[in-house]
């Protein structure tokens, strides 16, 4: 019995420390906050164009890469995110629904999933008009997990 209760024990506490791990990565939706953070903390922006509820590439994306602990541990240290989502089962508010579609347009984005890596300039008291400083570079999904996408994210913000 008492196996039986270490056991769980164990087990929440690992549940609960991985929960943990996961809830600390901020996904913002909104460029003009996402900007404002990327210049204070002097990062680009990892801009990631998704189709949450039906693409399958995205969904695979997300779990392979985006929900590691090497992946969080990695977008803390070198990027602000930003999650450009094209829902078809949901609705996005209008506003925001207008952002994507304009960010979309602007990064020329065709397919589900690409993530851009940029820079942005600030125009003083103009938060809607969007000046792309630096455009670094894009990926999508890579095979090889974790390991071999972050390869490739690396690659790209090296060139900044």
């Amino acid at each position: 019995m008492k196996k039986y209760v270490l056991l769980l024990l164990f087990v929440g506490v690992v549940s609960l420390g991985y929960a943990q791990d996961k809830s600390e990565l901020t996904w913002h939706t909104d460029f003009n906050d996402a900007k404002r953070i990327a210049e204070k903390e002097n990062k680009p922006l990892m801009l990631f164009f998704t189709g949450s509820d039906w693409c399958g590439w995205c969904k695979r994306l997300q779990k392979e890469v985006f929900q590691q602990q090497d992946f969080v541990t990695w977008a803390k240290e070198n990027v602000v995110l930003l999650e450009l989502d094209f829902p078809r089962r949901k609705q996005l508010e209008k506003q925001q629904q207008l952002q994507n579609y304009f960010l979309q347009q602007k990064f020329g984005v065709r397919g589900f999933p690409t993530i851009w890596f940029a820079s942005f300039k600030t125009t003083e008291g103009q938060d809607d008009i969007i000046q792309i400083d630096k455009a670094l570079g894009s990926v999508g999904y890579v095979r090889g997990g974790v390991d071999a996408w972050l390869q490739s994210a690396n690659q790209i913000l090296a060139k900044k």
